[in-house]
């Protein structure tokens, strides 16, 4: 028995069987009947490798939904609205390119998403001059 990977790029397919074979890892590759290649790994890894083959897979399939919709011009059209409120009270809402959001959402909550977009607006409305480190006044 094997286990099978399918990737749809090259590239990454060539990638992900480099990192199979640094784990000492026997793969083969073939072609999808659809499209793609399939790399096939033992099944009787470890845990430990298996988790780091699946972890290096899912990082691969993340660039790999990031390439098919740049393709699409997905990014184009997925943008992430962030509200916030000016210092005269009034909601504006700042749109973020998908890819941006996406990364950010990756590594931010919600809540610390809209606190950066936040101090960003205000920092616009009421610039400060003069150097970055200095006291509040």
């Amino acid at each position: 028995m094997a286990s099978e990977f399918i990737l749809f790029d090259a590239e990454l397919r060539d990638r992900f069987v480099q990192f199979a074979r640094q784990q000492n890892i026997p793969v083969t590759v073939r072609p999808d009947e659809m499209e793609g290649d399939v790399v096939e790994v033992p099944d009787d890894l470890g845990d430990e490798i298996e988790e780091a083959l699946e972890g290096e897979y899912e990082k691969l399939m993340d660039e790999q939904r990031a390439l098919l919709a740049a393709r699409e011009g997905e990014s184009e059209r997925n943008v992430l609205g962030v509200t916030v409120t000016r210092s005269d009270g009034q909601s504006c809402l700042v749109r973020l390119p998908g890819p941006i959001a996406r990364r950010l959402s990756q590594h931010f909550s919600t809540q610390e998403i809209h606190e950066l977009v936040s101090s960003i607006a205000e920092s616009i409305e009421d610039p400060v001059g003069g150097p970055l480190c200095r006291r509040k006044s």
